[in-house]
């Protein structure tokens, strides 16, 4: 029995004619390659993920290190003096499976703890010894090529990398996971939470705020003048007006409203409640 004409027929041939005639000749630009690809999606011929993971892994190759890592002031390292005890603590609070681990200076790598490192001890602490657990640490510049990077994790099977400025100190670091997400967008995990609110109202009429609030967002919030021309983030206003690194439960009052540290630790401030005015 003779079928009707395909509606798909010459679109499909058409885009896939133009699509071959383009890789056969001459190279042409990602723009090109991409204009055909979004063409293939409008047609059906690919999904629409399929297409955002092509545009990501494009992307990737222009991108660089600065441009994924974590920052230092958010890494989350540990010193080389810490007791068994007290690592626990840092990998549970966290939930993370690799740790940085630095000497007196936290630009001096001294190598990588796994979390999993950890299981062997159970409650034998007392033969814990922090430096026979260290795995070297990768150390990449900031300038290098996230698609470059991501060839070397695949090469030497690492998953995290500590990043160095130019001077050699620690700029930042940078995960497998992170580069992923360039290409494929948020992965999320059973880890991760959902992202609370920088500013939380409490029952007793104070709010729980986050250290990391830009000051232009906590002053639109509360009416306050607070400038942020020396600071950008209200723990940096808070420490600033307190004089040293505040420790927890420390308070300090600007402009008539309360600041009570309710969570630090040794490098900056992560939590004041703040209580209005009576």
């Amino acid at each position: 029995m003779n079928e009707g004409p395909s509606t798909s027929g010459p679109v499909r041939r058409s885009f896939w004619g133009r699509l071959g005639q383009m890789l056969a000749g001459e190279p042409r630009n990602q723009a090109d390659l991409l204009e055909e690809l979004r063409l293939a999606a409008d047609n059906g011929l690919i999904t629409r993920d399929t297409l955002a993971m092509v545009e990501g892994a494009l992307e990737v190759s222009g991108l660089r290190v600065a441009d994924a890592m974590v920052p230092r002031a958010q890494m989350v390292m540990i010193p080389a003096d810490a007791n068994f005890t007290q690592i626990l603590a840092t990998v549970t609070e966290t939930g993370h499976s690799r740790f940085p681990v630095h000497g007196e200076d936290k630009d001096e790598i001294l190598g990588v703890l796994l979390a999993k490192d950890l299981l062997r001890f159970h409650d034998r602490s007392t033969d814990f010894v922090l430096s026979s657990l260290l795995r070297p640490a990768a150390l990449i510049p900031e300038s290098m090529h996230l698609n470059v990077l991501l060839g070397e994790f695949r090469l030497t099977h690492n998953h995290m990398a500590v990043v160095v400025d130019e001077y050699g100190g620690v700029a930042g670091l940078i995960t497998i996971e992170d580069v992923l997400e360039e290409i494929v967008g948020e992965i999320d995990d059973e880890h991760d939470d959902e992202e609370a609110p920088q500013i939380q109202a409490q029952p007793d009429g104070s709010f729980l705020v986050d250290a990391l609030t830009p000051i232009e967002d906590f002053n639109e919030r509360f009416g306050t003048q607070f400038s942020d021309e020396d600071f950008d983030t209200v723990g940096g206003l808070v420490t600033d007006a307190i004089g040293h690194l505040p420790e927890h439960d420390e308070e300090t009052v600007l402009d008539g409203h309360s600041f009570r540290i309710t969570a630090a630790d040794d490098r900056r401030v992560l939590q004041v409640r703040v209580t209005h005015p009576a």
